[in-house]
């Protein structure tokens, strides 16, 4: 029997990797002539409250490799929804990263970006190699924390869950519905007709965001607001639909049940356009190429990614 490790194709390993739905961040030091630089990176986590840690990966191939693994601190830069365009400036070959971003240096030392949802200014704990890549950890000395919604990533994209959210119509004839993802499986609960739903509520006067805040947090699984999958009207009962995929712990939920993302564990769901929606995210989680719908509960178009 060959003991070889079967190999892995990079490509289809980063793109694996991009469905773990992430926020986007710049990192950030000084280097020994007092000139800052930074990256953008996604691969931000926190590690500890006690003593406050957190860690970042860095490619080794970074020009800027050395001076991180040579300085003393580093701040993450969580961006905001606004900042896509400092997230692209950081991750290309910019002469000046810095021209055109405000920034100030934090309280431990590092750079610190103006108009970031949080930042956090660290003395370096340790430095870890790990691969291709080095992991660099950090004891908080210092952060902020702003109201202004975080920038996310998904599948190679930015998304923005907040502003998309806000351009959206609301009011007493717009409902939501949350497709709750965890290994392969969704969530699904009783409609009370003998059948099942996904999670549904209603939106009122607090708001589309907060009403899809308050829908997952009722279902007592952890999952954070994701993106539109389909906007539908029923025209008939003179209702819109929402529904937003949201990758999610499996958690055991208040009521009702995880079942296969497929049709057939899908069968039960009664409402007619609910259950078509559902059996096309099954194909589409197949062959891994989602789609936005838009129409009535009957007939409408699928816009795919980067499709105009």
């Amino acid at each position: 029997m060959s003991t070889e490790e079967p190999a892995v194709n990079p490509r289809a390993l980063r793109d694996a990797f991009g469905c773990f739905m992430t926020g986007v961040t710049v990192v950030t030091t000084m280097d020994a002539e007092g000139k800052p630089l930074g990256f953008t990176a996604n691969s931000f986590t926190s590690v500890s409250l006690d003593p406050p840690l957190l860690l970042v990966s860095m490619a080794n191939s970074s020009k800027s490799h050395a001076a991180f693994a040579a300085a003393s601190s580093f701040a993450v830069n969580i961006l905001s929804e606004e900042q896509k365009d400092i997230s692209t400036t950081f991750a290309r070959p910019v002469e000046d990263r810095f021209a055109s971003v405000y920034w100030r240096r934090g309280p431990v030392g590092a750079p610190v970006i103006a108009g970031v949802s949080a930042w956090f200014d660290c003395t370096v704990e340790k430095l870890v190699p790990a691969g291709d890549h080095t992991i660099l950890i950090g004891r908080v000395g210092a952060f902020e924390a702003t109201q202004a919604p975080g920038l996310g990533y998904y599948r190679g994209a930015y998304v923005t869950p907040a502003k998309t959210a806000a351009q959206l119509p609301t009011g007493p004839d717009v409902q939501i519905s949350v497709i709750l993802e965890a290994d392969g499986q969704l969530l699904l609960v009783d409609d009370g007709h003998g059948g099942a739903s996904l999670p549904t509520a209603r939106v009122g006067r607090e708001g589309l965001q907060t009403a899809l805040e308050k829908l997952i947090a009722d279902t007592g699984i952890t999952a954070e607001p994701g993106s539109i999958y389909a906007v539908y009207e029923d025209v008939s009962n003179a209702k819109q639909h929402i529904a937003f995929r949201c990758a999610a712990s499996r958690d055991k939920p208040r009521k009702g049940a995880f079942v296969d993302l497929s049709p057939d564990g899908v069968a039960d769901v009664t409402d007619p356009a609910m259950r078509v929606m559902l059996e096309r995210l099954a194909g589409e989680a197949r062959l891994g190429n989602y789609g936005i719908y838009f129409g009535t509960h009957e007939r409408g178009r699928v816009t795919r990614a980067g499709e105009r």
